[in-house]
């Protein structure tokens, strides 16, 4: 099944539930969550627009990088029991073409630099040509 992350998906398709979550979660983000968001909202990083708790699926991802094709997961403790739940979420979300990437929140929240960097990286593998448009300007 097919899942398209967009803008038209945006306006029509998308589960009323699934919105209503995607909300609910924004209005109670983790301290880490909150504070990888001040670094990539409003293009602040590498001038990328990411987006926060976006619905794919029956998955809610916690930022998404659409002109990158990257979702990146912050995890609690919690996700340490849920393994197989992880799984299951990032090859489905790998199959609609992103890149995931996750992060522990005591990485975060401790390693801030290095996450930010590994993102960067990230990124730039993604949009090669894109990435070096960006350094120029």
């Amino acid at each position: 099944m097919s899942y398209p992350l967009s803008r038209l998906r945006e306006r029509v398709g998308v589960r009323a539930g699934a919105k209503d979550k995607a909300r609910e979660l924004r209005e109670c983000m983790t301290e880490a969550e909150k504070l990888l968001w001040q670094q990539l909202r409003s293009r602040r990083f590498q001038s990328f627009k990411f987006r926060r708790q976006r619905a794919l699926g029956p998955y809610i991802l916690d930022f998404v990088c659409l002109e990158a094709g990257l979702v990146i997961e912050v995890d609690g403790g919690q996700h340490a029991e849920q393994q197989a739940y992880d799984q299951a979420r990032t090859m489905l979300v790998e199959s609609q073409g992103l890149t995931v990437i996750r992060f522990w929140n005591h990485e975060v929240m401790n390693e801030t630099p290095a996450v930010l960097e590994k993102i960067c990286q990230t990124l730039q593998a993604l949009t090669p040509t894109l990435s070096r448009v960006r350094e120029r300007g």
